[in-house]
């Protein structure tokens, strides 16, 4: 079982940035994908960007050249770093875990981003 613990959400302005991390813990398999997903009010839980234990990437066209992921295999975690953050960003963040033993979500970190 996997658990995972998301940190960094919170109160932006329009065009400022933040950097969110996620702490996986558990049995970890060393093959697998950790993303970021947010669902916004009324909305569906959308991808925002993966990252494969190898270091591939994939984003979201909405948040392309703005936000980068990344990741550190050794302490098991993923970051988001978030530049030119627009209000339309504001959500729930997640992280997510898909391995061998199959996947598991965060509880969630809140980005506000308003003036």
């Amino acid at each position: 079982q996997v658990q995972l613990v998301e940190s960094g959400g919170g109160l932006v302005q329009p065009g400022g940035s933040l950097r969110l991390s996620c702490a996986a813990s558990g049995t970890i398999f060393s093959a697998n994908t950790m993303g970021w997903y947010r669902q916004a009010p009324g909305k569906e839980r959308e991808l925002v960007a993966d990252i494969t234990s190898s270091g591939r990437t994939n984003y979201a066209d909405s948040v392309k050249g703005r936000f980068t992921i990344s990741r550190d295999n050794a302490k098991n975690m993923v970051y988001l770093q978030m530049s030119s953050l627009k209000p339309e960003d504001t959500a729930v963040y997640y992280c997510k875990l898909v391995g061998l033993g199959g996947y598991s979500w965060g509880q969630g970190t809140q980005v506000t981003v308003s003036s």
